[in-house]
């Protein structure tokens, strides 16, 4: 079964665009440089790397890792952000982050995928 959309939308993206932000950022990108390649206003990458956005989500260091994996393809252009983004939503659902979040935030989980 599927997540509910919303909790994509509000929590796991910003939470995903923190991580790759803070990962671009050690990688020595300039703020100018990540707001362009994840296709967001530089102004929302501050917000990102400070964690006042997307802070609601903690991952674990296997999601970590994975997203240090997505970030070093991005930085070497084998993939895009987008692409990428994909494929570690993909994983998050898998890892039963989501259902975490679902249970914190409505009465109940039925949609766990585990």
């Amino acid at each position: 079964m599927e997540m509910p959309q919303e909790l994509e939308v509000w929590y796991v993206i910003p939470a995903l665009r923190r991580e790759f932000s803070k990962f671009m950022l050690k990688k020595g990108l300039k703020q100018r440089e990540i707001a362009k390649k994840l296709g967001i206003a530089e102004s929302a990458v501050s917000h990102y790397i400070k964690s006042i956005r997307g802070k609601e989500v903690k991952f674990d260091r296997k999601i970590e890792k994975e997203i240090k994996k997505a970030v070093d393809r991005v930085m070497k252009n084998k993939a895009s952000v987008m692409q990428e983004m994909q494929n570690m939503i993909m994983k998050i659902r898998k890892s039963g982050c989501l259902c975490k979040l679902h249970k914190n935030n409505v009465r109940g989980c039925e949609v766990c995928m585990r």
